[in-house]
């Protein structure tokens, strides 16, 4: 039996999810959680073998984060189940420890078959992916040049086009004002553009944010 924690902000989630593996005697969906703050102590009060997580849970401020809770527990496999763009986040998360990403447009059925993976120690992630990534060497440095962002300028990327100026980015990360503007900097520049407004508008255009 397959321990599963369900971490995602709506309900409706957690409800769908738990309908679909009601079925499967292979799998127990053990735990649901809103919010991040609540799951260290969910990992410690249960045995969770896969935590279904989504990037955007409340609370939930860096892929540092997750990184930790990897470090922590490592018993626990994470599967990213997330609206986010699996092209750009997926690499990253899988580079941070995590075990596999599946976008929310998939079929359940497709969850099912990657936490039997993710269970079995394997690698989830789209084929597509996986594709796309070993065809990055053999494009122009224009056409590549954005998958090649690092976990921080991804996410100080995301809170800049939520509008969030540099000390609140600061702040939420745990970072220096200036470090965040060095990330700014380099955005602009790997964007290939000159001001906010443009590399907002390019995040937006390549499916970064």
């Amino acid at each position: 039996m397959i321990k599963v924690c369900v971490a995602d902000n709506f309900p409706v989630v957690h409800y769908g999810i738990k309908s679909f593996f009601k079925d499967h005697s292979d799998i127990s969906i053990v735990a649901n959680i809103g919010n991040f703050s609540m799951l260290k102590e969910i990992l410690q009060s249960k045995e969770i073998d896969v935590l279904l997580l989504d990037l955007e849970l409340e609370g939930l401020k860096s892929i540092f984060e997750v990184k930790a809770i990897l470090k922590e527990f490592s018993e626990t496999k994470v599967i990213i189940y997330s609206n986010l763009s699996e092209q750009i986040y997926a690499p990253n998360a899988i580079k941070a420890g995590v075990s596999g990403f599946i976008h929310k447009k998939e079929k359940l059925s497709v969850v099912y078959d990657g936490i039997k993976q993710v269970a079995d120690g394997k690698i989830v992630m789209n084929e597509t992916v996986k594709k796309n990534l070993a065809l990055i060497a053999k494009k122009s440095k224009s056409e590549r040049i954005y998958r090649k962002l690092s976990n921080r300028e991804v996410e100080v990327l995301r809170y800049l086009s939520d509008g969030k100026k540099n000390h609140e980015i600061a702040d939420i990360l745990k970072l220096n004002e200036k470090t965040i503007s060095t990330y700014k900097l380099r955005l602009l520049t790997k964007l290939n553009v000159t001001n906010l407004v443009d590399l907002v508008n390019k995040a937006k255009t390549l499916e970064i944010v």
